[in-house]
């Protein structure tokens, strides 16, 4: 045990009356320095607390003798660089559509553009890189549902994809319907006609034989005359799908979903119904999503990644 500290009886300090261990606490007074700086802190804190907005209300927060607004000091701030990008935005409006790519200037400023709209709004679904995920897209490839030129990008971003906002949507109302007799979802009533579980399956294989992969001969020998009666509206009678209809290639490697046994018998008994936001649409009163320039910039820039045709 620590030998206790005998205080000097000429110290008229005291002790605070806490003890550890026998060791005793002087209770020596804060030096005069720290004490000052400790209230002008308390009264720095009840200035800005009147000067500027601090108090949380119902409705808001106090707003401070000076009205000082952070969020005024930000909307002035991009209103300037919005100032400074106008006649550049109106140019990138203005020109044709295709001809971006050849002027030097607008190129520039519409791929950094698009590309901070993409980031803000599109790599949510299609991935930071674009890759896309299931469900989602890959716009790198050269796989389009609907086209991959730059008129073909920029109506689906202007547009969107099978959404209830705009009249223009590519697809509005047309799903891949759920074409087993025993689907309870939203597309089950969508289908013409109805299959049993063993004619999924035949269509199924069929499905796998178009593209490349291995199948049940006899069961796709019969999917191949249920496809031809059920599928090769939308999809083509070679399977090679209809961009007028964002009907899928069924040929090659490239699924939304997915092209193993076990998906393609999930999609093809209960049906798929993406939809993609109208970007650009406009309601009475209500601004759209994107700007025009916002719009062509981002097609510009998807354009470029290596899949646009």
């Amino acid at each position: 045990m620590a030998k206790p500290i005998k205080q000097d009886p000429k110290d008229k300090v005291g002790t605070t009356g806490h003890s550890w261990d026998g060791i005793e606490e002087l209770n020596n007074p804060l030096p005069r320095w720290w004490v000052w700086i400790f209230y002008l802190t308390i009264v720095w804190a009840l200035g800005y607390a009147i000067a500027f907005p601090a108090w949380p209300l119902i409705h808001g927060a106090t707003p401070g003798v000076l009205g000082a607004s952070t969020r005024a000091d930000v909307a002035a701030e991009i209103k300037h660089f919005d100032d400074m990008n106008a006649p550049i935005k109106a140019k990138l409006v203005a020109a044709d559509l295709n001809a971006i790519e050849g002027d030097d200037a607008l190129k520039s400023y519409a791929m950094e553009a698009g590309h901070a709209v993409f980031m803000n709004n599109c790599a949510q679904c299609h991935g930071s890189g674009a890759q896309g995920g299931k469900g989602y897209p890959n716009l790198l490839d050269n796989d389009w549902l609907y086209g991959g030129t730059l008129d073909a990008i920029h109506t689906t971003v202007t547009h969107g994809v099978r959404n209830t906002t705009d009249p223009d949507a590519r697809n509005v109302g047309v799903f891949m319907p759920a074409w087993s007799d025993k689907a309870t979802g939203p597309m089950a009533d969508m289908a013409p006609t109805k299959l049993t579980d063993a004619q999924v399956g035949q269509v199924v294989n069929y499905v796998l034989k178009l593209s490349g992969q291995q199948a049940d001969e006899a069961q796709a020998t019969e999917g191949q005359k249920l496809f031809a009666d059920n599928c090769a509206a939308c999809h083509g009678d070679d399977g090679k799908g209809n961009r007028d209809m964002g009907a899928p290639n069924l040929t090659d490697a490239v699924w939304l979903y997915g092209g193993d046994a076990a998906t393609l018998t999930q999609t093809i008994a209960e049906g798929r119904g993406g939809v993609m936001p109208a970007w650009g649409y406009q309601a009475q009163g209500v601004a759209p999503r994107l700007t025009e320039d916002q719009i062509r910039s981002v097609a510009v820039y998807v354009h470029s990644l290596g899949g646009g045709e």
